[in-house]
This record gives C-alpha cells, sequence and structure tokens, in this order.
C-alpha cells in the first residue's frame, strides 16, 4: 500500500486516518466537497488535496477510503471500483491500520471524545508514544492523530456508521449509552445491539470496561457473558470495580480518588475540567491505563495538566464581563450536562446556550428533550439547523421555542441577528455556550468579533 486516497478528507474522522498515514510515510490524496481546518491542515502536512470531484486522483491510488457520507454513486467511488481499486469505509479499513497493535477503543454516545484524550495523555505522562485517533485536536498538540512508536493504539470507536466494528481492541471502553443518530439506527434496540457487537470484538483475552453507573449500560448488561475477571465496571456507585471516591467540586476544579479492583487506592486526581461526567470520564481513562499495566499512584499529577480537546467546552474568547464558549455538544444530555457544569463552575454568570441544530431526524426524534436541556440555561438561542447528511428545507427547529417553559428561548437562524440579539440582552457577568457539530465556530467568531474580543484556537 504505497498510495492511499481519501473521498471527504476533511472530515473528522478521515483527516486523522489520513494525517496518521502521511507520518508512516504513506502517499496520501484526498478530495472534498468544501474546506475545513482538517482539510487545510492534512494539505500542509503533504497530502495532494482538491476540491470537488476528481475520478482521476482515486485511479491513481492502491486503495480508495471513503466517508460514512460518500454514496455508491459519487463518481470517485464508481470510477476506482470500474478500474479495480479496492474502495473501503473506516469500518473496512481500520482492521489494516490497527493490525499488530494493543488497542484501546473508547465507545459511547457521550465523552468518548474526553475520555480517548485523557487515556492519550496518561500514556503520554507515562513516557509512552502510542498510536491515536480522536474526533477532535488534542488541546496543546494541535492534533488529532499520531502514528506512535510503541504498541499502543488508542482510538475513539464511532458507533456512527457502525464503524467501530473493524475494530478488534484488547480494551474495549463504554462511557454510556443513549440512543442517538435514528437517520442510521431506527430503533433504541438497533442501537443497543451495535455497541453489544462492539464488545463482542473485544479480544479473546482481552477486557471490556464499562461504566456501571449509566442505565444503559446496564440494560445492556443484561445480555452479556464475558469470562472471569474479562468484564470491568467503572463509576460512582460502590458495586463498581473502580469506584471514583472522595469526590470533591470546587471553583475551576474537580478532585477525586480511584478505588481499584483489588481494593488499593490511588490518588488524588484533581481535574480541571467541569462537570461530574468529566470525572466519570477520567475514571474511565484512569482504568483503562490501569488495565494495561501503568502505576496510578504515579500519574496522579498527569490529568492536573489535561488541557482538554477542541470544542469541548472550549474557551474562544473572554473578558470580565462576558466569556463565550464552544461545544461540540449535539445530543440532549450533552447539553445538559455541560450546562450543569457550567453553572457548578461558573455559579454566579448568567448561563446563554445558543444551540445550531444538528440532522433532522435527531432534532425531531429528540426536540422534547433538547427544550429539557435548554430549559435549564438562562437564555436560549436556536440557530439555523445544520442539516449535514440531511435536506429538509421544509423543515424548521422553531416549534421547539414553545416547549422551553419559563424561559428566554428565540429562534434566530440568522447569524447576524443572533448576535444582536445576544449583545443587547448581556448582563454584569455572562458565559455563552455554542453548542454545535456543524457551523457553531463560525458563529463564535462573529461573536467575539462583535464583542470587540480576540478569539482564541488553542
Amino acid at each position: 500500500m504505497n498510495k492511499v486516497h481519501f473521498i471527504g478528507i476533511g472530515g473528522t474522522g478521515i483527516s486523522a486516518i489520513a494525517r496518521l498515514l502521511l507520518e508512516r510515510g504513506v502517499q496520501v490524496s484526498g478530495t472534498d466537497l468544501n474546506t475545513s481546518p482538517y482539510f487545510e491542515a492534512v494539505t500542509r502536512l503533504g497530502a495532494q488535496t482538491k476540491l470537488g470531484h476528481h475520478p482521476q486522483l482515486a485511479l491513481q491510488a492502491d486503495l480508495v477510503v471513503r466517508s460514512s457520507a460518500v454514496k455508491d454513486e459519487d463518481p470517485e467511488v464508481q470510477a476506482a471500483r470500474e478500474a479495480g481499486v479496492p474502495v473501503l469505509k473506516r469500518s473496512e479499513f481500520l482492521p489494516q491500520l490497527t493490525t499488530g497493535s494493543t488497542t484501546l477503543a473508547i465507545a459511547g454516545s457521550h465523552g468518548k471524545t474526553t475520555t480517548t484524550a485523557m487515556l492519550i495523555h496518561l500514556l503520554k505522562s507515562a513516557n509512552l508514544d502510542p498510536s491515536f485517533i480522536l474526533g477532535a485536536d488534542i488541546k496543546g498538540q494541535h492534533t488529532n492523530a499520531h502514528a506512535g512508536k510503541d504498541q499502543h493504539f488508542v482510538i475513539e470507536a464511532d458507533e456512527y456508521d457502525n464503524m467501530f466494528l473493524g475494530l478488534k481492541p484488547k480494551v474495549s471502553v463504554i462511557t454510556n449509552i443513549e440512543y442517538d443518530h435514528p437517520d442510521f439506527f431506527p430503533t433504541p434496540l438497533d442501537y443497543t445491539w451495535a455497541f453489544l457487537n462492539f464488545l463482542g470484538k473485544t479480544e479473546e483475552d482481552g477486557v471490556a470496561l464499562l461504566c456501571g453507573d449509566d442505565l444503559g449500560v446496564r440494560k445492556l448488561l443484561t445480555f452479556l457473558t464475558f469470562p472471569e475477571g474479562q468484564l470491568k465496571t467503572f463509576g460512582f456507585n460502590p458495586a463498581n470495580d473502580y469506584q471514583v471516591m472522595d469526590y470533591e467540586a470546587g471553583e475551576g476544579h474537580q478532585s477525586f480518588y480511584l478505588r481499584l479492583p483489588e481494593n488499593d487506592m490511588a490518588g488524588p486526581f484533581t481535574l480541571h475540567q467541569p462537570g461530574k461526567f468529566n470525572v466519570s470520564n477520567a475514571a474511565a481513562a484512569l482504568a483503562a491505563a490501569h488495565l494495561i499495566g501503568l502505576d496510578l499512584n504515579k500519574l496522579t499529577d498527569a490529568l492536573t495538566t489535561f488541557a482538554g480537546t477542541s470544542r469541548r467546552f472550549e474557551q474562544v474568547c473572554g473578558n470580565e464581563k462576558v466569556q463565550v464558549f464552544n461545544d461540540y455538544g449535539h445530543h440532549p444530555s450533552q447539553l445538559l450536562q455541560t450546562i450543569q457544569g457550567a453553572r457548578q463552575s461558573y455559579p454566579d454568570h448568567t448561563i446563554w446556550a445558543v444551540w445550531e441544530p444538528h440532522t433532522i431526524s435527531r432534532t425531531q426524534r429528540l426536540h422534547r428533550e433538547f427544550a429539557a436541556a435548554l430549559d435549564q440555561a438562562d437564555h436560549a438561542v436556536i440557530l439555523k439547523l445544520y442539516g449535514a447528511r440531511e435536506e429538509d428545507p421544509s423543515f424548521s427547529p422553531c416549534s421547539i421555542v414553545e416547549e422551553v417553559s419559563d424561559k428566554r428561548c428565540v429562534y434566530l437562524p440568522e447569524n447576524p441577528d443572533a448576535v444582536a440579539y445576544i449583545l443587547n440582552n448581556l448582563g454584569e457577568k455572562d458565559l455563552v455556550i455554542v453548542f454545535s457539530a456543524g457551523k457553531g465556530p463560525e458563529f463564535s467568531r462573529e461573536l467575539c468579533a462583535a464583542l470587540h474580543l480576540e478569539g482564541s484556537n488553542d
């Protein structure tokens, strides 16, 4: 495999694979319909990239890898197949990428990006050099992928399009299970079954590591039969194998200990990311590190220096009166947890939730849950829906406004109107969280500019 062509190279997942192959010395080409920071990053690293459809690039490759959004009718897919060039989805290519590695795969409806980044940070703090792929840039490292020199491969295991079923992990982690992606999984049972199949891919001598506090995981456990010692749980509940203990939350930080399966204690650990859910994520990362033999008591300071990932409660600008954060939250539970975490860390601030709905199917199916989450903010602004792979010009999320009780909630699909509304209603101390899996960073930049504040991308 000397040259690989990627269709949809500007996407988070595909660009990460391309970046890793570039580090391994493989020739990479790629196309996308639109530019993006990831598209620009792989171009700078040496990938031959073009915007639009360019079948000739596919014909020059030994292998074509396509994103989940690319259909069979794509001209590059068709050209490659007609010429006998193999065309694979991510799930089909990942076995080639991870063969021979000790794979640690982190799955879950929420928290998998942060948990993956935490685990990578722990391994690096232990002077290891793992390969990794995740769905966001690690803060301070400016990358979402790396070809490491040791045998460990840490990967964010995405359930969409059953991507994670191409993996064969040594350690399979599930942070939580809550129904999502109704455009691919027609029912909650279909969704849960995918996670069950993912666990079935765990190596015979590997370990499944699950959040015992999570209702969705507990339902899954009723279907599971693992050999003795090959199923471990983590969380706050005393029944968990890895139990969070002596938890304390202060302004700007959280601290805790972790009881290990052998009843030893590890810690104390300090975390600067807000929200109790991030402590659960940290427990998952610590437990996974312990399962591959790391001494957690030698890593008590590691989480203190964990800076987070891009677009996960990431501050982009601010002063003493107003702060603006980007967050990738696109599911009701993510919005709710982040708002609650922000209120815990900034108790004297007025909380704004600026939400860009992501996909029609998710917004329609979970509209009541979205309304309930937005209701926890002091102000809510709903932006134009980002359809991603779905298009329906007749659909509007404005009806959700009426379901938000006793709160100021407005639907403002045009960015200038939304920016003006926020500026006109700011108080003495405000915190604005822009929730988006699409074009939210563009809105954040416009808001920061209107506030005459310089934004930061790191």
